[in-house]
């Protein structure tokens, strides 16, 4: 009888694990602006590595693609070449043995379709069409531009309010985005390639918890032009364009239907997440610019306050800015039964501190993004006596930020993952008594990387409630402006890139009315788009600098080191009130976490982008 043997890993097998996961670190940190020809090859090459040898679509067919491909690359390639390429990748897909030599395949015919123009470009030019106009991954990633790793190293000194002063050069909402952004930056920090991205959001707000923006004196403006500019919407796109042309000596005037600004910061965007006197302080330093406000002012047709006609009359330039505040249906029985709200209801009176009454209800939330978690911990903060969450697919394809999943689970809330919504059923008053849902199964990946669910062959599911909140999106108002000779394309209003409406002289767009619902960084990052634009259209070319000294680097070595997340109340302390759930980095853990940045601005082809405070 032979005996038993456990194996365990030798030295040679755990450095190859090693390896790949040096290889899965550089690949989550690559840069934006990548030739898509050259990471084709590189995964090619990836691929051919991996292969056994035992048959010939992977041993050869991939070692023929890669060499194809490098002929693309190194300018020895024609259109001939292109019907190789598909050739050869459609016969190793038809024959390849094993999911490498497939998957490899497939992905080369996959970029043949989606970026085709690359191709040709390589050929016909021989070189890559793409540029890289950024070389610094977090600033490249941030819709603002804003010049990250100069405000972290000024954090790390402690100068609290040059890093303010830095930030809003290109972002005038620092206050906002450190407590609610969704760090975008984060994404392709090149840390990841030691450890783990810097938590660059926490490190904002550590500028701004210890120099409020109300304190920070905003830049000087520059001499009045005498022009005047109508921002319909003072949400934060309206109110960031407003700041830039005022600095620029332009004279923005806010027309805003709500009575307060801010618009889905203050309406969208609950108090224990963005605590209302942190938003005013972000307000009252852009208002302190010369801004002239209007609330409660609709502008449309002649039945409204003001006619859009007349704003065009009366300015030198429109800007629209308004954001996604009507709901979206389900399209589902039962459901315009008593009981059944949508989440811009929902959230919108909780901004009027007119909140729903929730106490002892059974509450159930339709959605997965962060606005179904906004309300579902909301809910529970309303006294409701149980919270759920009815979501089509899985927990990990939600579209929430995990940590916003994590806390609403953490706060007492029961997800039903794969549970799709089929009808609301009403009690003999016509008042919601429960909803079904239909239980999935997980199906096909779909084009996005996602895992699309299928219906289960299994019965309903019936859910006991006595409240449902509609969160699967926003739309916008459009029809006004559609009736003022504004173009709107499929329910948006369809602006070219640059912010201007075709056709339609001295009238600019831009934010969720232009994009549909998306986030806050990317509203203001429009609305600094729109005042450059504005100021051009006029006839003018301000620059916006700031000149504050950004501290030089340092030259040690750089190590392993964890990253300083955010520590929050405890779960059973926040469920109960509105208060701010996040605490702010003390000074041992900021000093920690900014030494963590590697410097790109500084080091490699980041150096020519300069030590001073860009202007743009």
């Amino acid at each position: 009888m032979s005996r038993l043997k456990i194996s365990t890993p030798n030295q040679a097998q755990l450095t190859v694990e090693r390896l790949y996961k040096d290889l899965e670190r550089h690949i989550i940190a690559s840069p934006p602006g990548l030739c898509p020809i050259d990471l084709q090859l590189s995964f090619l090459k990836t691929c051919h590595a991996q292969t056994c040898g035992k048959c010939v679509p992977c041993r050869v067919g991939i070692l023929q693609l890669s060499h194809l491909l490098e002929d693309v690359l190194e300018n020895r390639a024609d259109l001939h070449t292109l019907d190789l390429i598909e050739e050869t990748a459609n016969n190793i897909t038809d024959s390849a043995d094993c999911a490498i030599g497939y998957e490899a395949a497939h992905m080369v015919l996959a970029g043949l379709v989606g970026f085709r123009d690359d191709y040709l470009y390589h050929i016909e030019h021989g070189k890559c069409s793409y540029s890289i106009t950024q070389p610094v991954p977090c600033v490249a990633l941030c819709p603002a531009g804003v010049d990250i790793p100069g405000y972290i190293a000024l954090v790390g000194e402690e100068r609290y309010e040059d890093a303010v002063k830095l930030i809003r050069k290109d972002n005038p909402f620092p206050t906002a985005c450190a407590l609610i952004c969704e760090h975008p930056c984060e994404a392709r920090c090149r840390r990841n390639m030691i450890d783990s991205s810097v938590n660059i959001r926490g490190l904002k707000k550590m500028a701004v918890d210890n120099a409020r923006a109300n304190t920070v004196p905003v830049p000087r403006k520059a001499e009045s032009t005498g022009k005047k500019i109508a921002i319909v919407g003072g949400g934060p796109g309206g109110l960031s364009a407003a700041y830039y042309l005022e600095l620029m000596g332009h004279h923005a005037v806010v027309f805003e239907s709500k009575s307060k600004l801010g618009g889905m910061l203050r309406y969208g965007i609950p108090n224990y997440r963005f605590p209302r006197e942190r938003l005013e302080e972000d307000i009252e330093a852009i208002l302190s610019t010369g801004v002239e406000v209007h609330t409660s002012v609709t502008v449309g047709n002649e039945e409204d306050t003001v006619s859009f006609e007349q704003l065009r009359k009366d300015y030198d330039a429109v800007y629209i800015a308004i954001g996604a505040h009507t709901d979206k249906k389900i399209g589902i029985e039962g459901e315009d039964s008593e009981g059944v709200i949508s989440a811009v209801e929902m959230l919108r009176g909780i901004g009027d501190d007119n909140p729903p009454d929730f106490k002892d209800k059974r509450v159930i939330v339709v959605g997965g993004g962060n606005v179904a978690m906004d309300c579902t911990r909301s809910a529970i903060r309303l006294g409701a006596k149980s919270v759920g969450i009815a979501y089509r697919r899985r927990q990990e394809d939600m579209t929430a930020l995990p940590e916003e999943v994590e806390g609403a689970i953490a706060e007492g809330a029961e997800l039903y993952s794969l549970k799709a919504p089929h009808k609301i059923e009403a009690d003999e008053n016509g008042r919601v008594a429960a909803i079904w849902v239909e239980p999935q199964i997980i199906g096909p990946i779909d084009a996005w990387g996602r895992a699309k669910p299928v219906k289960a062959d299994v019965e309903l599911m019936r859910i006991p409630c006595d409240i449902v909140v509609v969160a699967i999106g926003q739309g916008i108002e459009s029809r006004h402006f559609e009736e003022s000779g504004i173009p709107v394309k499929r329910g948006m209003l369809d602006a070219m890139s640059e912010s201007g409406i075709r056709d339609v002289p001295g009238v600019f767009a831009g934010g969720d009315c232009v994009t549909g619902p998306a986030t806050v960084i990317r509203a203001i990052a429009a609305g600094k788009v729109a005042a450059a634009n504005i100021d051009e259209y006029l006839g003018y070319h301000h620059t916006i600098s700031c000149d504050v000294e950004i501290p030089q680097v340092t030259y040690g070595d750089k190590q392993p080191c964890g990253r300083i997340n955010l520590c929050e109340r405890e779960a059973c302390e926040r469920r109960n009130d509105f208060d701010a759930i996040e605490y702010s980095m003390t000074k041992q853990e900021a000093a920690q976490e900014a030494a963590r940045c590697l410097r790109c601005d500084h080091f490699g082809y980041g150096n020519l982008k300069g030590g001073r405070a860009a202007i743009w």
